[in-house]
């Protein structure tokens, strides 16, 4: 490699105070030369202290600064990004992140070069350092094939050659004038979208477990069903503008929804017929065998990785499944309105 290719970090944010300071250091500090990457963090309208710390980093590192996003969403802020930015190379980070390796850059820049690709993909696992014992359950179910989609490489290990759509991030310049920017009506699965654009697109995508960037899971099964509700609304959202990435694994969560409410209808109809006994009694089989299947991938994870997790586990599988599920009907049914 010659001279090393500019890079432009995007990291667009909104009332991260708690950790952007950390995730911006750790960018910052990068083995890479300052005068060869740009931090550009594009802010919501946060109500919080993260202007004031971007601002009092940047006052430190010249390669910093901060353009404003009145739209809040982040798909408008990685668009600010990308637009704003002048890199050859833009790589996006969130700023709820812990990037252990100080060489992160250098992997991006060697994986573009080596590869050829003009999108790069990496894992994403939920497992930075000083987790709750809830966050380490969270983390240890989301990357159980039971609570992930079994096609998403974001919990992998895998390098070479993949598809971008679950787990692409970093991209050359020209990506842009191939397939556009974000959709900025997406608030949740904007980066889904894209790249099923870019892949669609015939461009080349690479993903390697030397980009890792590991995200902070969420604190409280509330956190977590909002969410999982925002990425089923995100996932409905995909699949009207792109029927042709519909898959059947789409419907699982809000057909187990809807089969909730229905079985609970079935047994209150039963009270008044018999009629309904016998289909609210298969229903019931179903999710009792739905019971069983999460205790035993619950048990299975915490005999891997201890049985302390046990206690959370079922709950949180099953908030994924509800969450993911009760998004995608609301936002079906607001197609139905619209």
């Amino acid at each position: 490699m010659a001279e090393l290719p500019f890079i432009t970090v995007v990291m667009p944010v909104r009332n991260e105070e708690r950790h952007i300071r950390e995730t911006l250091l750790q960018v910052l500090r990068q083995d890479y030369p300052a005068e060869r990457f740009e931090v550009i963090v594009a802010d919501g309208m946060s109500d919080d202290r993260t202007p004031e710390i971007v601002a009092g980093l940047a006052k430190e590192f010249p390669n910093l600064r901060e353009v404003r996003n009145p739209a809040r969403r982040s798909s408008a802020g990685r668009n600010a990004g990308f637009r704003e930015g002048k890199g050859e190379l833009f790589l996006v980070i969130d700023g709820h992140c812990h990037i252990e390796s100080g060489s992160l850059l250098r992997s991006v820049a060697r994986c573009f070069e080596k590869s050829g690709a003009q999108c790069l993909g990496r894992p994403q696992p939920l497992d930075p350092p000083g987790l709750s014992g809830f966050q380490k359950s969270v983390a240890l179910a989301r990357a159980s094939k039971l609570a992930h989609s079994s096609e998403s490489l974001i919990y992998g290990e895998f390098e070479g050659y993949a598809s971008p759509v679950s787990n692409g991030a970093a991209y050359r310049k020209e990506v842009f004038s191939k397939v556009g920017y974000l959709d900025e009506s997406f608030d949740a699965c904007e980066d889904v979208e894209f790249n099923y654009r870019v892949e669609k697109a015939g461009l080349k995508a690479y993903t390697s477990p030397s980009l890792t960037v590991r995200y902070y899971p969420r604190e409280s099964l509330s956190s977590l069903f909002s969410q999982m509700a925002r990425y089923g609304k995100g996932r409905r959202r995909f699949v009207r503008k792109h029927p042709a990435a519909f898959s059947a694994e789409l419907l699982v969560p809000p057909f187990f929804v809807a089969g909730i409410l229905v079985t609970a209808l079935a047994w209150a109809g039963a009270l008044f017929s018999g009629v309904f006994v016998i289909p609210a009694a298969l229903l019931s089989a179903l999710y009792l065998l739905y019971v069983l299947i999460v205790s035993a991938e619950s048990l299975r994870i915490s005999f891997r990785n201890g049985f302390a997790h046990f206690k959370y586990l079922p709950f949180i599988i099953f908030t994924v499944h509800a969450g993911l599920g009760w998004g995608f009907i609301r936002e079906a049914f607001a197609d139905g309105k619209g």
